[in-house]
């Protein structure tokens, strides 16, 4: 089968979330990520409605900034394509690899992650950076939630590393049912997957809530977050670009949390806060 290949970059994360899903719904069937924002889109040519889909990126192009290529790809084994393409990655004593990807024995945790169509691969800057903050922390006996968990990657880790209850959740169906899958096929069973938002967040007290999503997001819920954080617990948050730290901090701190840790890759940032 052959395929249109439509390469985005110049784009910021949360308006890379919504170019995804409105190219899903055009036929677009798979997604890789890569550093920067930049990722590539795939649709078979038989589905593909070239002038449909020339008006949308036209459009899109002009509201948000970014800049496209449209090219085809030779007739090929999709599925070899698709895995010499996708790398699994090392992070720390982390191996995240797709199930085509053959175990690293050397590490500690050893992560089978199906990524379809839902952000949460590692590849990303900020799911790294989420990660190695994540790798630093004891969460044996925790409650932890993870909202807009993508993949369920980041939920998954947190059980691994001995989270007694983990709480994954997702407003996208697609990355709902991904994270399902993911948390059964590494042997999960202390994490549960809800489609929802903020308003959805099961009662009780979290001692970590992880927090991947873009900066206006992160603004209007985190007073929800810090509502269901436990005394001392920590609110750890990515997705937004090193320049918007203050204003992230000062809505931290007016709910009464102090930052911990704060870190950065390629303008992206990572920031724990502990409520006080």
């Amino acid at each position: 089968m052959e395929y249109i290949e439509v390469s985005i970059s110049g784009i910021l994360a949360e308006n890379a979330e919504i170019l995804t899903a409105r190219l899903s719904d055009l036929g677009f069937e798979s997604f890789t990520e890569e550093c920067g924002g930049a990722f590539s889109a795939f649709i078979p040519l038989d589905t593909f409605d070239i002038l449909q889909v020339a008006n949308f990126l036209e459009d899109y192009a002009v509201k948000l900034g970014f800049r496209y290529k449209v090219e085809k790809i030779a007739q090929q084994n999709w599925n070899a394509l698709w895995e010499s393409e996708y790398q699994a990655v090392k992070i720390g004593r982390c191996f995240i690899r797709a199930p085509f990807h053959e175990p690293d024995p050397g590490s500690e945790l050893d992560l089978v992650i199906e990524p379809k169509m839902s952000f949460g691969t590692a590849h990303h800057e900020t799911t790294r950076l989420m990660i190695e903050t994540m790798l630093q922390i004891r969460f044996n006996g925790c409650r932890v939630l993870d909202m807009g968990t993508g993949t369920g990657v980041l939920g998954i880790i947190a059980a691994k590393l001995g989270a007694a209850e983990v709480v994954a959740i997702d407003n996208d169906e697609w990355s709902f049912l991904n994270a399902q899958e993911n948390a059964a096929r590494n042997n999960v069973p202390s994490m549960t997957v809800i489609h929802g938002d903020a308003a959805d967040i099961p009662s009780g007290r979290y001692s970590f809530i992880f927090a991947n999503i873009n900066r206006n997001v992160l603004l209007d819920d985190m007073p929800v977050y810090n509502s269901f954080l436990e005394d001392g617990g920590s609110l750890i948050l990515s997705g937004f670009y090193a320049e918007d730290m203050e204003i992230i901090k000062h809505a931290a701190e007016s709910l009464g949390m102090k930052q911990m840790q704060y870190n950065t890759l390629n303008y992206w940032a990572v920031v724990r806060f502990e409520k006080c």
